[in-house]
């Protein structure tokens, strides 16, 4: 039989390889030219594992661990030897891995209420070195559901039952170490032996589990404290205990048996609760002199409706805000920075005029009538309309935007004029105990809806931006969240539900042929196991509004 024409794209040049060949193979001859270690791949922009069988020409992307897919990849098969040394060593506790952490991922182990104890969680990294030294695959295997179901129920993992049972799949692939099942919803490393770098280290009660960072491999991603984002997730996982839907296979169940409505209207109250919460510590806070509220957050993460609901609830406390775009003082369109491909970097902090920003802010907390600027966007250019604005007795900024933590926005000597809140939307609810859902997935999805309804943007839009996009967030967002008077969760416990229908329809026109089908697919892959939820129990007022549509606001 002739051999295959594989096209690489990682060399750029096609292969003469064998029938038959798996990908792992193909990497392997190709190790020196390569230059990395691949971890997983794309033939014919779908994500696949590497012990996948090239049975017909195609093309080929190899992928290692400075890629996100990469690292779910070994994240996946990291999490499955941890939960497979917990079952060896300490069978009676039990893993669930949370939401990523302080440069990791945090996850919960006990028995009980019972949390793991330093002595034994060392136990437990012997014995994933000891598996790791023994170098054993990580089996796939594919079962009718019904036996899937028989495996998991023995085993007491009903968060996998209430997921296969719910999202009525007629087969379920799950993965097998050394007689231990588990199920992971993307590919997985080949053998143990590829997890080379690794921790598990005692942290706010749970474990952190540490895997190489993206841009440096060869290294553990840098560990950042962050305990008020843990004790926002804390939060969101008690109202999901109390309402008995901490992961999808359970929120299945309750839009099955119409406990819908109920989970929606909780969630909404929890963020109104803290919404006003807020707002009365910055009516006390205005009393000590503050004068400016900063809102700052990432894509999708929902600080516009944020922000007009936060309005209301300030002027429940008497208190007269004016809501201050930035957009506003951007600079004139030729003025604007350029980013690494030439490109206008509208995210840049330097897009601002930050001299007359900061003028305008000093005018107008002397108590100036200041004439505001308007950026017109089809001009390039900032306009001035008669848009007069003068500071009284009550009155107070309200300033949105994704510079609005960085300190070279406020002057040093106006700082203590402020009162800064940092929103993100941090989803606690997973998929399973072992399947945790990124945040990143949701902003995204969330995005894609939007953008679709409001823009007429393709997923295929918003998939290619979305890595800039992220980026833009790692530099001029991220690392200022810890200035934050406050951190608000904008995650709805529920949105996933809401989001899949819509999503779904824009996902699907993704062809093949493209990059982003890759991404697509993997979305729609995990959409899967999401039982759809009607959109009309959803409030007016939702965060969520700002994104499906039918908000009560205007934007």
């Amino acid at each position: 039989m002739e051999n295959l024409s594989i096209y690489c794209t990682n060399l750029d040049e096609y292969l003469s390889v064998p029938p038959g060949a798996t990908l792992y193979q193909i990497a392997q001859s190709y190790r020196t030219t390569l230059g990395f270690e691949p971890v997983n791949a794309r033939v014919n922009n779908l994500t696949v594992a590497l012990d996948w069988r090239l049975r017909e020409s195609c093309q080929v992307e190899f992928v290692g661990l400075t890629e996100e897919s990469g690292r779910h990849t070994y994240l996946r098969s990291l999490c499955l030897l941890f939960a497979k040394a917990l079952h060896d060593e300490l069978p009676h506790y039990h893993l669930s891995v949370r939401h990523s952490l302080s440069g990791g991922y945090f996850s919960v182990v006990k028995c009980g209420d019972k949390g793991i104890t330093e002595e034994q969680l060392a136990l437990v990294k012997r014995r994933i070195d000891h598996l790791i030294a023994a170098d054993l695959p990580f089996e796939r295997r594919t079962v009718p559901a019904e036996e899937a179901v028989q495996i998991f129920t023995a085993m007491g993992e009903m968060d996998k039952v209430d997921l296969i049972t719910s999202s009525g799949q007629p087969y379920v692939t799950y993965h097998y170490l050394d007689g231990y099942p588990d199920n992971y919803y993307g590919s997985l490393l080949l053998s143990t032996g590829q997890v080379q770098l690794y921790d598990l280290v005692p942290y706010l009660g749970g474990v952190l589990i540490r895997v190489p960072a993206l841009e440096k491999p060869t290294e553990l991603t840098p560990f950042e404290p962050q305990q008020p984002m843990r004790e926002v997730f804390d939060k969101q996982s008690r109202l999901l205990n109390l309402l008995d839907v901490s992961y999808v296979g359970s929120l299945n169940k309750a839009i099955a048996t119409g406990h819908f409505s109920e989970i929606v209207q909780v969630a909404e109250a929890a963020q109104e609760k803290e919404i006003a919460a807020i707002a009365t510590e910055i009516a006390e806070a205005y009393e000590r002199g503050v004068r400016i509220v900063l809102v700052a957050g990432p894509s999708s993460s929902g600080k516009t409706t944020f922000t007009k609901r936060l309005r209301l609830q300030l002027m429940a406390n008497y208190l007269r805000p004016h809501q201050l775009s930035l957009d506003n003082y951007f600079v004139a369109r030729e003025f604007t920075p350029l980013d690494d491909k030439g490109e206008y970097d509208y995210e840049h902090i330097e897009a601002l005029d930050l001299e007359l920003f900061a003028s305008d802010l000093r005018r107008l907390l002397a108590g100036e009538l200041v004439d505001m600027p308007i950026f017109d966007f089809n001009q390039g250019a900032r306009v001035y309309q008669k848009e007069l604005l003068q500071l009284g007795e009550g009155d107070l900024l309200l300033i949105e935007g994704i510079h609005a933590l960085n300190p070279r926005l406020i002057p040093e000597d106006l700082q203590p004029l402020t009162y800064n809140i940092y929103i993100s939307a941090l989803t606690a609810i997973g998929l399973d105990a072992h399947n945790r859902i990124p945040s990143t997935d949701i902003r995204l999805l969330r995005r894609m809806v939007r953008d679709h309804k409001y823009r007429g943007y393709s997923a295929i839009d918003t998939i290619s931006r979305w890595h800039s996009v992220r980026a833009g967030e790692e530099r001029w967002i991220f690392p200022y969240q810890q200035r934050a008077n406050v951190l608000f969760n904008s995650a709805l416990m529920y949105e996933v539900a809401v989001l899949k229908t819509l999503a779904e329809r824009i996902l699907y026109q993704v062809p093949a042929c493209v990059q982003e089908y890759s991404e697509a697919r993997r979305l729609l892959r995990f959409l899967e196991h999401v039982r759809p939820a009607p959109f009309d129990v959803v409030p007016s007022t939702s965060l969520l509004r700002e994104f499906i549509g039918g908000s009560s606001f205007h934007y």
